[in-house]
């Protein structure tokens, strides 16, 4: 049965245990829960919790304008979740077997993305050039501009101002850049730990800086500084279209946990 909310304390209360057991897994609604408790304003929000017998087995949330997070969400819920939410799922991220199983019910969609997340085994720092540091407010208009053109290049730009989310994001330290010559030429993001986990993302690299390592230099160096200071795992998500920064992360030390889908039905 599925027990849906507007309140997200209501919700934690029930579904944060649950999420817990398996924290890697549910990096994505354990850092929204995080970040709903610290003020992050959202509109008309969407909580929900799959029981059994009594028994926690399944959470959902969505935070329009993102897409409804089906991590946590069993295969066997889905069909009663559809109908609970009157089929009203235009967007959606989740595990594939959990997506291929909403698309059943809904139909073909307009666009799929799929996606990988990996969790840093042993960490392999790469020999590149230049050096590896915490963003400084100086680098707040280049950021920007990353932030803006990473999500021009994916096709999944932030709905958020970006502006506002770089300057909070620089303010709470989650910020890397690799600089040679002085120069930013690479960034990655480390997003604060959530049940001992930080989830390494964005990772921008400009055109004119690739094919040098430091995509891989930036993101070694966030997850090294997570595991240091903030964490005891550190998990990413790539696109699966993207074989090159697949392959760079797992010649860094991270592995393979599971495949999810990006789903999205409107225009």
């Amino acid at each position: 049965m599925w027990t849906l909310t507007s309140d997200v304390e209501e919700y934690a209360a029930v579904a944060e245990p649950f999420l817990l057991g398996d924290p890697v897994r549910n990096t994505v609604p354990l850092t929204i829960l995080a970040n709903l408790r610290a003020g992050m304003p959202v509109k008309s929000p969407l909580f929900g919790w799959w029981t059994v017998d009594g028994e926690v087995r399944g959470a959902v949330f969505h935070t329009p304008p993102h897409p409804a997070g089906l991590f946590a969400v069993p295969v066997e819920a889905v069909a009663p979740l559809v109908e609970a939410l009157k089929g009203e799922l235009s967007m959606f991220v989740g595990p594939v077997e959990v997506t291929a199983e909403a698309t059943r019910l809904l139909g073909a969609p307009a666009r799929l993305v799929s996606e990988r997340l990996y969790r840093l085994g042993t960490l392999t720092v790469p020999d590149v050039p230049g050096r590896g540091r915490l963003a400084v407010p100086g680098d707040f208009p280049l950021l920007v501009s990353w932030y803006h053109a990473f999500g021009d290049e994916v096709g999944m730009g932030e709905a958020d101002d970006v502006a506002e989310r770089v300057a909070q994001r620089l303010a709470a330290r989650e910020l890397f850049v690799w600089e040679e010559g002085g120069a930013p030429v690479s960034l990655a993001a480390l997003s604060p730990a959530a049940g001992g986990v930080c989830r390494i993302g964005p990772v921008y690299t400009p055109p004119s800086c690739r094919r040098r390592g430091y995509g891989a230099a930036v993101t070694a160096f966030a997850s090294r500084t997570g595991l240091a200071e903030r964490c005891t795992e550190v998990v990413l998500f790539t696109d699966l279209g993207n074989p090159t920064s697949n392959a760079i992360y797992q010649a860094i030390g991270y592995e393979p946990v599971s495949d999810f889908a990006h789903v999205t039905y409107a225009p």
